[in-house]
């Protein structure tokens, strides 16, 4: 049974040494995944990746944490990748007012998401959204917009997961659910069919391999934990969680 990492970055850095290795126990244990773009640097690294691997696709876009006041890459830059035939989605983009409490900072991360928005729609593509207690300025954004998407490492609870749902959107759970009880609520809440499984790797690693660098085939524990907290078979998970992914994203795997 494929499983599906809807969300890591092994084009990073901190796989330089060892990636095909990481790789190759991903795909040894059937973990195949979408390596998410993070500024242009990393999106051209992702489509590098997809195009030398069946398993693996790519996205594009410029994390809200890489904004700056100086005048970001053009939207053609990006087009272009987004174009891409192994290019499956729009992101990481989106707001984070944790990290990011400037707010002139926080109003460019906002246009630059309208932008970005705009470009998912207009090329047919779902968007991958990183979002940090910026939940309701992310909503009012999205309002009435007939656009599809993730809402990647969700951490709010399920009134807020609700909103999402309304709108048609999947939820992500990584493995920060592995070592807090405070997204609970709404793993447990969130319809199965609703849900798509994540690393996020490098980071957040899942128990058991907390302190460890994260990588993709670590995935299953979160899938584990999902069928832990609903009192579901790990297999109902990873089949439904698989089949969620491919419908998001447009994949034929």
């Amino acid at each position: 049974m494929t499983i599906i990492d809807s969300h890591c970055h092994p084009q990073f850095s901190q796989y330089d040494q060892d990636r095909e290795e990481v790789i190759k126990r991903a795909l040894d244990t059937n973990v195949h995944m979408i390596c998410v773009g993070t500024d242009l640097e990393m999106s051209q690294k992702a489509v590098e990746l997809s195009e030398k691997y069946d398993s693996i696709w790519a996205s594009a876009g410029l994390h809200p944490t890489e904004v700056s006041e100086v005048q970001e890459p053009t939207r053609a830059a990006y087009e272009k990748f987004i174009k891409h035939n192994k290019v499956v989605a729009v992101g990481e983009v989106g707001l984070d007012y944790y990290r990011i409490k400037d707010k002139i900072l926080q109003n460019k991360q906002k246009e630059m998401f309208i932008e970005f928005l705009d470009l998912a729609m207009s090329n047919k593509k779902p968007l991958i959204i990183h979002c940090r207690e910026a939940y309701d300025d992310l909503l009012k954004i999205i309002g009435n917009s007939k656009i599809s998407g993730v809402i990647h490492s969700f951490t709010s609870d399920f009134k807020t997961a609700e909103k999402f749902l309304a709108k048609g959107f999947f939820i992500g759970f990584n493995g920060i659910i592995t070592f807090t009880d405070q997204y609970n609520e709404a793993v447990i809440n969130t319809p199965l069919t609703r849900t798509l499984i994540e690393t996020d790797a490098p980071y957040l690693t899942p128990e058991p391999y907390r302190g460890k660098r994260n990588e993709p085939s670590y995935v299953i524990e979160v899938a584990k934990k999902i069928a832990e907290l609903k009192n579901i078979p790990v297999e109902e998970v990873t089949e439904q969680t698989t089949k969620n992914t491919l419908k998001l994203f447009g994949l034929n795997d």
